[in-house]
């Protein structure tokens, strides 16, 4: 066994992808809000990835990418496509018919927690005690904000099905997450990867709205298309291949950590537009999770590289 650091988070390849997707991210929770509003949450879902999937596949040609994927790599990419573009996304846009999509947003903040976990059972990702504080201290904060967003909310009788809901959403995100980053995952490229597992969960989403949805609506308002647009092109074809080349770069728990990027840009957004009333709570809160990020993120992760018949297994 020999070992080799992770890649600094100050190195381009690295901060830009890390701030380019919690920015993005931190925009769609409201574009959602708006689709669920218009169309039957599991529709929404599918329309986004209706779009999304072609553009993904062209992505790849036009990148050069191999797009023939073995039996193994196509099992794998139906994994990825079941947890993360059909169940992560259905239960999310689900949950938001019953709490705010603050409340969800604050919630995926804490993905760190299940990803490092996860990733340490799935594919032996250790992780250092620095990371483990930082991430108490990130809870901390994160708790504060829905402390304050569960006071705030007009929250109605079925809220604690909206939090499982979430759970649900965060825990599929994150096996998603870990188990794309598995030797057989990393001999497929990234973005052919995705493609084919936004097929397959594609394909579960159309199925899973036909059944419980009825037949599929046609709205007329062009805000929800140009949502939807917006939310298949740069909430998904740009930021996914980013999120999880992040993934393999620097391990699926510090990736996590643009969750609390996501939530400083959400709640700035709602600031600016939504008139989002500052308190000491919500300013202790977001202090602490910044702190508890660059805590964690200071931590060196070192991921073990194991050596099979004289040759490494890198990355």
């Amino acid at each position: 066994m020999s070992e080799v650091s992770a890649p600094g988070m100050l190195s381009p390849k690295v901060l830009i992808p890390f701030l380019l997707t919690g920015t993005i991210w931190g925009s769609t929770w409201f574009v959602i809000t708006g689709q669920i509003d218009v169309a039957p949450a599991a529709w929404s879902v599918f329309y986004r990835f209706l779009i999304a999937c072609p553009a993904l596949f062209g992505v790849a040609v036009l990148m050069g990418r191999r797009l023939r994927l073995t039996g193994r790599e196509q099992l794998l990419a139906l994994g990825v496509g079941i947890a993360q573009f059909s169940g992560n996304f259905l239960f999310v846009y689900h949950a938001e018919m019953y709490i705010t999509s603050g409340i969800v947003a604050v919630m995926f903040a804490l993905l760190m927690v299940p990803n490092a976990l996860f990733a340490r059972v799935f594919i032996g990702e250790k992780v250092q005690g620095g990371f483990i504080g930082g991430s108490l201290v990130a809870i901390a904060g994160v708790a504060l904000l829905l402390v304050h967003e569960w006071r705030a909310a007009p929250l109605g009788g079925n809220v604690l099905l909206g939090i499982a809901l979430a759970v649900c959403g965060m825990l599929s995100a994150s096996i998603a997450n870990v188990v794309q980053a598995n030797p057989t995952g990393r001999g497929v490229p990234m973005v052919s990867l995705l493609a084919w597992a936004m097929l397959y969960g594609t394909g579960l989403d159309l199925l899973f709205a036909l059944v419980t949805a009825g037949p599929p609506p046609l709205p007329q308002e062009w805000r929800f298309w140009a949502g939807t647009a917006y939310l298949a092109l740069v909430g998904s074809v740009v930021t996914f291949p980013l999120h999880y080349n992040l993934v393999r770069e620097i391990g699926a728990g510090r990736t996590a950590y643009n969750a609390i990027v996501t939530v400083c840009v959400a709640m700035l957004l709602s600031t600016l537009f939504e008139g989002y009333r500052w308190t000491t709570l919500t300013a202790s809160g977001a202090a602490l999770a910044l702190l508890g990020m660059a805590l964690a993120l200071r931590a060196r992760r070192v991921k073990a590289v194991q050596v099979q018949q004289g040759g490494a297994l890198r990355r």
